[in-house]
């Protein structure tokens, strides 16, 4: 069992922070959630895996696919999208539905966990908190107006308190 887990930074990590490490401990994660599940963890889903996790930003399954065809055979969408419907039933990746792209999921919860999803406009950084206060507050509204919610995306777009404030704005991860 997953629970949420608010990583220390927030829901979006410093630019400064060590991204090797980030990096890492992604990977030693996704590894471990796919043997607990009973996932295979093959070498093309770490490559895809790898690929979404080098920056916070969400990337789009044809950025993917460009990304890989650099470094050896290109792949069919079809396959891109299979291994990111694997990594998403396992709760490694989560799709931004407002473009149609992904990121790699940085807390520990569980699938149905709500959560509250944050775009960058300034970085394009992604990030992701803890949201039941604001599905609560949905759910009641819904029920009140005798609406039946059949699926409930949470995305807000702005601009994260590094590109707010007055520090130089260093290149994303």
């Amino acid at each position: 069992m997953f629970l949420m887990a608010t990583p220390a930074y927030g829901a979006f990590p410093p630019r400064d922070h060590d991204h090797g490490q980030c990096l890492a401990s992604a990977l030693d994660r996704a590894r471990q959630r796919c043997i607990e599940r009973g996932i295979k963890w093959t070498a093309l889903r770490e490559r895809i895996f790898s690929a979404l996790a080098v920056s916070h930003r969400p990337v789009s399954a044809y950025d993917l696919i460009e990304k890989l065809a650099k470094s050896g055979k290109r792949m069919a969408p079809v396959s891109i999208y299979r291994i990111l419907d694997v990594l998403q039933s396992a709760g490694l990746v989560h799709r931004l539905e407002s473009r149609n792209a992904f990121f790699v999921c940085l807390t520990e919860h569980e699938k149905t966990a709500q959560t509250i999803v944050f775009l960058c406009e300034g970085c394009e950084r992604v990030g992701e908190a803890p949201a039941s206060e604001a599905l609560n507050a949905i759910s009641k509204t819904t029920e009140a107006e005798g609406f039946v919610v059949r699926n409930t995306i949470l995305e807000v777009t702005g601009v994260c308190g590094e590109c707010r404030s007055s520090a130089p704005v260093l290149p994303p991860c």
